[in-house]
This record gives C-alpha cells, structure tokens and sequence, in this order.
C-alpha cells in the first residue's frame, strides 16, 4: 500500500491536551482523562474534551442564563448544573433560586450570591467526587458568538456590521470628498 500524497503531512486538528501549563487545570485533565478511561460515562469525555479548549472556546455563562436554561428541568434541586469555564454575576437578576453549581472558577460576585441564596458553587474536582459519572448533573455552556469580536466579522458594504471606529457619526468613516452625499466631492 502506498503512502497518500494528497493528505500526507495533514495533521488532526482537535486537541489531545490543553495548551495552557496551568497547573490546576493539567490536574483536573489528568482525573477526567482516568475518569473518561475507567468509566462508560459519556459525560467524562465531554468534559475532558472541554478542558482542552481554548479560552474563546470556554466562553463564560451568566447566572441569569443559568436560570432561564434550567427553567424546565423537572427536580432541579437534587442536580448539579455543570459548566466548564467561568460563571459570572448577572446585576439584572434579582433574585436568584438555589442552585448546586460546578465549574472552572466563578466570579466573586457571583459566588456570592449563590451561597447567600443557599446554594453550592463547587469545583470540577469536587464534583468528580460528588458525580463520578455525571449522574443528575445538568450539562451547560455559555454563547460563543456574544464575543465583541464577532460582531465586528464579515464588515464589508450592506453587510450592517460594527465597524471598528470611534463612533458612527457623520465624521467618522463616511468617505468624506469621494461622494456628494458625503459633504463633497473632489
């Protein structure tokens, strides 16, 4: 059998380990990838697999997100609603149930109010001690695509996306002296 020319120097692209050296987080892969290994649990592979993202990839989630996803889970009490990457404080929320939460790290804030509310707010590792197959967990992530970043993707004419400039006002880039609908033109 031959070697395949056309695709002989393509490398896979999905990660196989995180690129971060933080310590903790090379912790964690180390007991999800045992865990992913010993258990039949899906839910061990799908966390390993999002520890190795990367930061954009591991997008933040609210705590009012958290309550409007988890509206409709029938027994909410008994769960653990999982995230793997940061859950931040949402000042537009009054108030907010209680909530048994695990994920990467958590905001000041928001830990906060999800231990005043009686809640928990635990740590991935704890959790594998807690669920070590993902049993009555709720497994959630936050919107990619709410980067501010994005909305500035795809910029070109008729295309209404944020363009990167101070503001849109009739100074900024309006193409001044190329066309007489905008002041004049040479």
């Amino acid at each position: 059998m031959g070697i395949d020319i056309a695709k002989h120097h393509v490398k896979k692209g999905a990660r196989t380990a995180p690129a971060s050296e933080d310590p903790y987080l090379l912790l964690l892969v180390k007991l999800y990838r045992f865990l992913a290994r010993r258990t039949d649990s899906g839910f061990n592979k799908v966390i390993l697999h999002r520890l190795f993202l990367s930061k954009t990839n591991r997008p933040p989630i609210s705590l009012s997100r958290i309550v409007k996803e988890t509206g409709k889970v029938d027994d909410l009490s008994s769960k653990f609603i999982v995230q793997v990457g940061t859950v931040t404080d949402d000042v537009r929320l009054l108030e907010i149930p209680k909530l048994s939460i695990a994920a990467l790290r958590f905001t000041q804030s928001a830990k906060e109010r999800i231990l005043k509310a009686g809640g928990e707010a635990i740590t991935l590792d704890q959790l594998a001690l807690r669920a070590p197959t993902g049993s009555n967990t709720v497994l959630l992530r936050g919107k990619r695509n709410s980067r501010e970043a994005v909305k500035h993707f795809g910029m070109g004419p008729h295309k209404h996306k944020k363009p990167h400039t101070i503001s849109k006002g009739r100074k900024f880039e309006r193409a001044r002296g190329r066309r007489k609908s905008r002041g004049f033109k040479v």
